[in-house]
């Protein structure tokens, strides 16, 4: 096992929001040696870094091994940011932006950023609205095509209560015509929305703000769709073989989409024997990040599958 440098860190994003993190490099007797290497800002799904048992908490230090330092942030999302309303999807790049400046100031020259689930939605807005950010590429882990139309579909197929679009009008109800500004918000509860009980595992919890940039008709910065085509600097799709909540070609539909749009630096990595967490094969994920970021880093270019 390599030794590790840990260094808890609290910074701000722009507007104010407090963010925590933890920076995850080998042992270095030179600060040069480590600012070459390449560092990977991590971005988690719904939980955060540290509540989560896979990607989130595996992935760091089995990345270290292979000298691959990590910057794992608890963004605005953490915590179910969703439910008590402060999560919400446009304003996550705040905290990127922060990561970023943070590192840049620091000496850092090779950052790649990570996005796992719901994170891999926010990583590739992220990319689409700040083409020159100097960061070397993305990694986008379990990412939906769109993160509206998936969340639709699961609710048709669970019959949840209430429907998709009885939330949407209720949404509007609450937030009025500007969405952005209404100070107005409530918490909701929809049953059956991931599975066919009533069981609070099959529940799904928003408020009506979150809900309305992350998840509705409207949210058209979480469509991925909409937004990879303005992606161009390189990607790594990962996708498990076995997902249990994207559809199977969805990553391989984005990418197709960003190669079509120019991006000459695509690929797609399917990992065998894993659901929607690739952690579960953790030796066929870290290979295939590995052997992709040590790729860019050479200054190599292309396409790969």
């Amino acid at each position: 096992m390599s030794r590790q440098e840990k260094r808890l860190i609290s910074f701000q994003s722009e507007d104010g929001f407090l963010l925590n993190a933890l920076l995850l490099t080998k042992s270095f007797n030179e600060e040069v040696d480590l600012l070459d290497r390449p560092i990977i800002i991590h971005v988690h799904g719904v939980l955060g870094h540290f509540l989560a048992r896979g990607t989130p908490r595996l992935l760091p230090p089995a990345l270290l091994e292979h000298g691959i330092s990590s910057f794992s942030v608890n963004n605005r999302m953490a915590f179910m940011g969703q439910i008590m309303g402060e999560g919400i999807f446009d304003y996550a790049i705040r905290d990127i932006d922060a990561a970023v400046d943070l590192l840049k100031k620091e000496g850092f020259r090779k950052i790649f950023i990570f996005g796992y689930s719901l994170g891999a939605n926010i990583v590739a807005y992220y990319a689409s609205q700040r083409p020159n950010a100097g960061i070397q590429g993305v990694i986008l882990e379990g990412c939906a095509f769109s993160l509206p139309d998936s969340q639709r579909r699961r609710w048709e197929k669970w019959n949840s209560i209430p429907t998709y679009d009885e939330v949407y009008g209720r949404a509007k109800e609450v937030l009025g015509n500007d969405p952005y500004k209404s100070a107005n918000d409530q918490i909701f509860i929809v049953y059956r929305a991931w599975g066919p009980t009533f069981n609070p595992f099959h529940v799904e919890i928003f408020t009506y703000k979150t809900w309305w940039f992350m998840r509705g008709p409207e949210a058209y910065n979480a469509m991925t769709y909409r937004q990879i085509s303005k992606v161009k600097v390189p990607v790594l799709f990962l996708q498990g073989e076995n997902d249990d909540i994207l559809e199977p070609g969805e990553a391989e539909n984005l990418a197709l989409l960003a190669h079509q749009a120019g991006n000459r630096d695509v690929t797609v990595r399917y990992i065998p024997r894993a659901m929607h967490d690739c952690m579960e094969n953790p030796e066929e994920t870290v290979k295939s990040i590995v052997e992709w970021v040590s790729y860019i880093d050479s200054g190599k270019s292309g396409i790969g599958k």
